[in-house]
């Protein structure tokens, strides 16, 4: 009996250690046993004894009963209370609250202040008995119950959903951006009675977007996406609806002798009416000035903020050689029709500019961006130490011009210098906050190259207010593709499923649409066997798809299904060898498994070499869960949690680490190491922590 007693006291000590340390997210397992006077180790042995669960599980479950004292007993909404009760990520409260009764917090307060029986929409298969609520606080009755619950309970948790999600998730895909002071340029007519002219004209126009892109507190459409209302008849409210921005600026402009006339005004969308036009007619030779005060007058009269560095930048002229700059123009026109032959056109217009102008650092940054496209989708690179030694000029001549930055940073892409390339891509955005080439290679390296899930989402969003336009709808489906990766990636499953609807909407044959919304949908129901039967029916669509083949046997392989996985493996491995690829290196461990379980070792060592080969190799943030399992293959398990440790030291890891990582068989032999628990949830929690995070940025930023 005294035991018993010994006990108790033992476990209301420790409750009332963590109830003076609610609000302290960072108090844990470490923290707890220092107040107890204990060794770490003696702690997490006494408290799986008394309650057969973990220490830090212990200590999260105090926190949730005391949330929900603070539902009954207190009006603080849902997220006052997990902050209270030491929760920084509300998504996960709720989550964790959820897991631990059955119930969203704001369905447990509905039952608390109802005191009533479940309402019939809610009644579980049919039965209409009147059943008392029974006390919340009981998990117990929710374990004995759990299935017939769930189930009753899923137009509940479909409901509160729906009335807890953010309306941007909700509306529809263009409510994404913020219109207060969003502005596109449309293309300029050309008065001129000679068509030669166009190409000035054009340039007119250009410097005008480029003036205005450089002031951050504007949302300015990229030329991209208005060239096609060149020879429009839709009207101002049609491309401003189409485009999603509030003005509008017309102009028109024509060039006789060394006079310049350029007629602009700018139009209030909502009210299709001019709220400032003026006329310019002045010497060719003022044609900078004359730009630069109409991207003043502009952010003017619609009260946008210029910082006294955008000034400096829009002030700043490109060059004093009219002549250069008159090439200059030319070659930029030559670049839109983007074939070979203008690419090498345009180049030999730069260069006639730079001989006009050694200093003239936009044609130096134009020749080293242009050879980069020359040699894009080249094997064999020809033309990097020109990219270089372009860039390096543009740079020398204007280090604080966003175009000499992108040339660099090109540079930097050609010869897979990806981490380098990085800081002069974000500083030409400091330079032109509106450049939606910069966005979206930015997106695209922060997918793969570099990965950080939290960057490329932001550059995604960013890039679709930019080009919302921009594409046809095959290439729009795919951009509403990588846009819902990019939210899964991050935790927002309900925003990734909203935007590949999106995405089929516009193409419903996206070939690899179908491909994510298995891995969106697992995420979202976390069934495994259900998310292997639809990999497999894809994968039966196409059977030479390696992306899809090698994701099957990764499943099975999950759930220890190894012949299976081998079936897969096996056919995988063989085309890969017909076709020499070097493909997802990072599977090799598991393969090797696979085929050692499967009796075939004598291929084993070659994956297993392979795989100790990646592992040393790879820079990402993913590294250490790589050597997590290298470690717990070899036996090493001291070594794989120290690994562990310091992956949950890491930000912006994709929702998959979370989803997948505990269904790795190896990770089994682990789960008895007396820190396992502590560091798997502080990797939630940071997950977490990180997405609550990324959508008070997103939402400061006015990206969702």
């Amino acid at each position: 009996m005294s035991n018993i007693s010994h006990q108790e006291k033992f476990i209301e000590q420790a409750q009332s250690l963590i109830l003076e340390n609610i609000s302290n997210e960072q108090f844990g397992v470490s923290e707890l046993a220092d107040l107890m006077n204990m060794s770490r180790s003696n702690l997490l042995r006494k408290i799986k004894k008394q309650t057969q669960g973990s220490a830090s599980q212990f200590i999260r479950e105090v926190r949730l009963q005391k949330g929900m004292t603070m539902l009954k007993e207190t009006e603080l909404t849902v997220s006052e209370i997990s902050y209270v009760v030491g929760f920084s990520n509300n998504s996960y409260f709720i989550k964790c609250f959820k897991d631990y009764y059955g119930y969203s917090p704001g369905e447990a307060r509905k039952k608390i202040g109802e005191q009533t029986e479940f309402e019939d929409e809610f009644e579980v298969e049919g039965d209409h008995q009147n059943t008392e609520i029974i006390e919340v606080t009981k998990k117990a009755f929710f374990q004995q119950y759990r299935i017939q619950i769930i189930v009753g309970m899923v137009l509940v948790i479909v409901l509160v959903l729906f009335l807890l999600l953010p309306k941007e998730t909700i509306n529809s895909e263009k409510n994404v951006v913020n219109l207060k002071k969003s502005i596109a340029v449309l293309p300029f007519k050309n008065m001129s009675s000679d068509s030669d002219n166009l190409y000035f004209v054009n340039g007119l126009m250009e410097s005008t977007l480029n003036n205005l892109q450089k002031i951050e507190d504007l949302r300015v459409i990229s030329r991209t996406s208005v060239e096609k209302y060149r020879n429009t008849n839709k009207t101002v409210s049609e491309i401003a609806d189409e485009l999603n921005v509030n003005y509008l600026i017309e102009g028109s402009g024509q060039r006789v002798d060394d006079q310049v006339v350029l007629n602009i005004q700018l139009i209030d969308a909502l009210n299709d009416t001019p709220i400032w036009a003026q006329q310019y007619n002045h010497k060719t030779e003022d044609i900078f000035s004359v730009q630069n005060e109409v991207a003043k007058k502009i952010t003017e009269s619609i009260k946008a903020t210029v910082t006294p560095a955008e000034i400096q930048q829009i002030d700043k002229k490109p060059t004093e050689n009219l002549l250069a700059y008159d090439y200059y123009l030319k070659g930029l026109e030559s670049l839109q029709e983007e074939t070979k032959e203008s690419l090498e056109s345009a180049i030999a217009l730069f260069e006639k500019a730079i001989e006009q102008d050694t200093e003239f650092a936009l044609a130096y940054s134009q020749i080293a961006i242009t050879y980069y496209y020359l040699d894009l989708n080249q094997a064999e690179k020809r033309y990097t130490d020109i990219i270089n030694n372009n860039a390096d000029k543009a740079l020398l001549y204007d280090s604080k011009s966003a175009k000499s930055l992108i040339a660099k940073a090109l540079y930097y892409i050609n010869v897979n210098e990806y981490r380098l390339a990085i800081p002069h891509l974000e500083k030409a955005l400091e330079y032109n906050p509106n450049s939606s080439s910069v966005v979206q290679i930015l997106a695209d390296l922060y997918s793969r190259a570099t990965p950080d899930t939290g960057k490329y989402l932001q550059y995604a969003l960013k890039g679709l207010q930019l080009d919302i336009e921009a594409n046809d709808s095959i290439n729009k489906s795919f951009m509403y593709l990588a846009l819902s990766n990019a939210f899964v990636q991050n935790g927002f499953t309900d925003e990734a499923q909203k935007y590949l609807k999106l995405s089929l909407d516009y193409n419903p044959q996206n070939y690899y649409a179908p491909f994510l919304k298995v891995f969106i949908q697992y995420a979202q129901h976390q069934n495994i066997e259900k998310a292997t039967d639809a990999l497999v029916k894809l994968w039966k669509k196409d059977t030479t798809r390696l992306d899809i083949m090698q994701e099957v046997a990764k499943f099975y392989y999950f759930q220890e299904k190894y012949d299976s996985a081998y079936y897969y493996y096996d056919k995988f491995e063989k085309i890969k060898e017909i076709n020499e690829f070097n493909v997802y290196p990072q599977e090799n461990l598991k393969i090797g498994i696979v085929y050692d379980k499967m009796d075939f070792h004598e291929k084993v060592e070659d994956f297993y070499r392979a795989y100790a080969e990646y592992c040393e190799n790879d820079q990402s943030i993913y590294q250490p869960l790589s050597l997590v399992m290298k470690y717990l293959h070899d036996g090493n398990q001291n070594r794989a949690i120290e690994q562990l440790k310091l992956f949950a030291t890491k930000n912006n890891y994709q929702y998959w680490v979370l989803l997948f990582l505990e269904e790795d068989p190896l990770l089994k032999s682990l789960k008895h190491h007396p820190d396992y628990d502590e560091v798997i949830q502080k990797i939630k929690d940071r997950f977490w922590d990180n997405h609550n995070q990324l959508k008070i940025s997103l939402k400061d930023k006015k990206l969702i």
